[in-house]
């Protein structure tokens, strides 16, 4: 076990709605010291640091002057490296080393772990010729998921319905090169038909533990219609994952994964659920958002104490183990006009103090302050969380403080939390999660 001897001074690295909440849980730990956001957002002004994520020698120069253990949020700084870089100077930082992290920074690599591992998921090919990779899906008749390997910021998985589609989106990836290196390789993949849920976990490089599960809805619009999003909101815990299914998960899923990476830090495995059949979608290298903003409301420990609990000595002990509260969180993203495509910035937002004197968990994604203004700064701008004891009360209470909140062209889901009635086709769920989640 270990033991804290002083107050432990925090770096949180990342800028969106899921490192407010981090931050919102780390602040009331009995054991921090300092707490800084590099770089954070309007909701972390007191803690911010004027520090970019992907600065990972600032970071880093910054983590040992002020002996930092660091919590690092976004995929892009671990797979750069950013693990790496810390260890390489004995310093302290929960997450995945540079190899480890391909398991979202390389769709290919992902796919062909979980092949080696026997883990469920959608049948795929890899392409690098555009010719090869168009006659693997003619084959199929243009009925595939078509996804850049690397990362793509959300733009890099196209769910296609004929050839035509497909021609096109190969045409630019591997001939156009309409996204750069990421797009330089393919994974061509079957489509899935069901019922989607995130389960996130918490690695120590042999061993794993559940950190909770949510349901995400990532279509822009009400019914799980129109484009895919970073997240439109989210439940915790799950709506269609049984307890029988998160063991199920951990057991056959997760601890292969990390025996087989040595895989330490937040794993986050997106799950399409047919007939109770189980589907790997994708692995994340970091918790979700919006998952984040319902699951961490909900934990019951110290999250500074199990994070170095678990760094420092592994789980195993009753301190590395997760405790939840039964109630039920439900969290409702608030965007911008034009998300997920171009958005104004500078927008006025009124009503989060009434939200929050109503109960409300205000978390900010894309939001800056100006001239003692919150304004908008970004696409998915806050999430408002409630915590009740069913998820009809949590829902009706989110959605009572989303109402006090708004700003020009505020747009919102009116359905976040609805349970879902009979099978959905999610396929659209078969992409790369965009760096804002």
């Amino acid at each position: 076990m270990h033991v804290q001897a002083e107050k432990t001074n925090v770096l949180l690295v990342g800028s969106g709605g899921r490192e407010h909440a981090l931050a919102w849980k780390l602040s009331q730990s009995r054991s921090i010291g300092s707490l800084c956001v590099a770089p954070g957002n309007a909701g972390t002004a007191k803690f911010n640091v004027p520090i970019a994520q992907d600065d990972i020698e600032g970071l880093a120069d910054f983590a040992e002057e002020n002996d930092c253990f660091t919590v690092v949020g976004p995929e892009d700084p671990l797979c750069y490296g950013l693990v790496d870089a810390f260890r390489s100077r004995n310093l302290r930082a929960f997450g995945p080393r540079k190899e480890q992290a391909m398991l979202e920074g390389s769709k290919s690599y992902a796919k062909k772990i979980m092949a080696s591992c026997k883990v469920p998921t959608a049948t795929f090919e890899v392409f690098e010729d555009y010719e090869q990779a168009k006659e693997f899906s003619s084959s199929r008749n243009g009925e595939v998921v078509v996804k850049a390997d690397g990362l793509a910021r959300g733009k890099g998985v196209f769910v296609c319905s004929n050839q035509m589609e497909v021609d096109n989106v190969l045409k630019g990836l591997l001939v156009q090169r309409s996204l750069g290196e990421a797009g330089k390789r393919v994974v061509i993949e079957e489509k899935l038909l069901g019922q989607e849920a995130s389960f996130m976990a918490l690695c120590d490089g042999k061993n794993a533990v559940g950190f909770g599960t949510a349901t995400d809805y990532k279509q822009l619009f009400d019914g799980d219609k129109g484009p895919n999003t970073g997240g439109m909101g989210s439940c915790s815990p799950a709506i269609v994952l049984s307890s029988d299914q998160e063991s199920e998960v951990l057991e056959k899923i997760v601890n292969p994964i990390v025996q087989k990476t040595a895989f330490k830090g937040f794993l986050y495995v997106g799950l399409m659920i047919s007939d109770g059949k189980l589907s790997v979608l994708e692995f994340n290298v970091r918790l979700g958002d919006p998952e984040t903003q319902s699951i961490i409301p909900r934990l019951e420990n110290d999250l500074l104490d199990l994070l170095t609990e678990i760094e420092y000595s592994g789980i195993g002990s009753e301190e590395s183990i997760p405790k939840w509260s039964s109630k039920t969180a439900c969290s409702v993203v608030m965007c911008s006009q034009g998300y997920p495509g171009k958005t104004d910035s500078g927008m006025i937002i009124s009503g989060i103090d009434e939200a929050e004197s109503d109960g409300a968990i205000v978390f900010h994604s894309g939001t800056r302050q100006e001239n003692q203004n919150f304004v908008t700064n970004g696409g998915r701008v806050l999430s408002i969380c409630a915590i009740d004891e069913s998820l009809e009360k949590a829902r009706s209470s989110a959605y009572r403080s989303v109402e006090k909140i708004s700003w020009r062209g505020e747009y919102h889901r009116s359905d976040i939390g609805r349970k879902l009635s009979g099978p959905i086709d999610n396929v659209a769920s078969n992409r790369i999660s965009s760096s804002a989640r």
